[in-house]
C-alpha cells in the first residue's frame, strides 16, 4: 500500500467517524429538547443533514441509535465514577453513589427516562456498567463485615429503589416534591441491606434485640462468603469451593420468619 493509499484511507474512516458522531450528537440534543424524550429517526436525518441508509449503517436500527445515545450521554457520569479512588468507607461510597445517580437523573430528565423504558429491549451498556461499580462497592462492604446480604442480592435491591425514587421525580415533579423524598429512600433501604454498625449508632429496645440476632447469620455468611472468594482456601477443590460459596449466598440471602 502507498502513502497515498494510506492518506485515502484514514480520510475515509474519519469521514465515516464523524459522520457518525454528528449523527450521534444531532439525535442526543433531539432527545433532550424533546417534550417526550422521543425522536424520529428522520427527524435525526434531517438535522444531521444524512440519508437513512447512514444511519441504519451506523447504528443499525433506531433502539440501537437510541441506546448509542444513553452511552454517548451517560459517559460524562461513568468517567467520574471511574476515575473515583474508593474510600476508606464503602458505605459512604455508596451514600454518594446514590446521591449522583439521582443528580444525573434530574439533570437530564430525558436522557435517563430514556435509558430506563421498558422499550429498551437490550440494556445500554452504560447502565449494566453503572450496575457492576455498584456490586463491587458493596464487595467491599461484604469484606468488611457490613453488609447483611449477598452483594449481588443488595446490588439488586439498592438499584431498584435508586432508579424508582430518580424515574419518580424527573416523571412527575409535581407530585413528589419533598426534597428529602431521596435521602429518606436511600437511608432506609441502606438500613435493610447494611448492619447496624456501619450505618452508625442507634437506639435499640428490647424488643429488637430478636430481630438483630435474626440478621447475624445472613451477616455473617455473607461476611465469610467475601473473605472467602478474596482469598481462596488451596485446600479446597475448585468445586468444593463452589458448594460452599452456594452454601453461604443461600445463608445470605435468608429472610427471617
Amino acid at each position: 500500500m502507498t502513502s497515498d493509499d494510506s492518506d485515502n484511507v484514514a480520510t475515509v474512516s474519519t469521514s465515516v467517524s464523524s459522520t457518525k458522531e454528528r449523527i450521534l450528537e444531532v439525535a442526543a440534543e433531539l432527545v433532550a429538547n424533546s417534550p417526550d424524550g422521543d425522536v424520529s429517526t428522520r427527524a435525526v436525518c434531517e438535522a444531521a443533514g444524512v440519508g437513512a441508509p447512514a444511519l441504519y449503517r451506523h447504528f443499525g436500527d433506531k433502539e440501537g441509535l437510541l441506546s448509542a445515545v444513553v452511552d454517548h450521554g451517560y459517559e460524562k457520569y461513568l468517567t467520574t465514577k471511574r476515575s473515583r479512588r474508593p474510600g476508606t468507607d464503602p458505605i459512604q461510597d455508596l451514600r454518594d453513589g446514590w446521591d449522583t445517580h439521582v443528580e444525573f437523573a434530574l439533570r437530564n430528565p430525558n436522557l435517563y427516562r430514556l435509558m430506563n423504558s421498558p422499550a429498551m429491549r437490550t440494556p445500554p451498556a452504560a447502565a449494566l456498567e453503572s450496575h457492576r461499580i455498584l456490586t463491587a462497592d458493596l464487595r467491599r462492604a461484604a469484606e468488611q463485615g457490613k453488609l447483611r446480604l449477598a452483594p449481588e442480592l443488595a446490588a439488586q435491591m439498592i438499584m431498584s429503589a435508586n432508579v424508582g425514587v430518580s424515574l419518580m421525580l424527573v416523571s412527575r415533579p409535581t407530585t413528589f416534591t419533598d426534597e428529602t423524598l431521596s435521602r429518606r429512600i436511600r437511608d432506609a433501604v441502606h438500613a435493610v441491606v447494611f448492619t447496624p454498625e456501619a450505618t452508625g449508632p442507634e437506639t435499640v429496645s428490647a424488643g429488637d434485640e430478636e430481630a438483630k440476632a435474626e440478621d447475624v447469620l445472613p451477616a455473617t455468611a455473607t461476611h465469610l462468603a467475601a473473605l472467602v472468594r478474596q482469598t481462596p482456601r488451596p485446600d479446597f477443590t475448585p468445586g468444593e469451593s463452589a458448594l460452599l460459596g452456594e452454601w453461604l449466598d443461600r445463608l445470605s440471602n435468608t429472610t427471617p420468619e
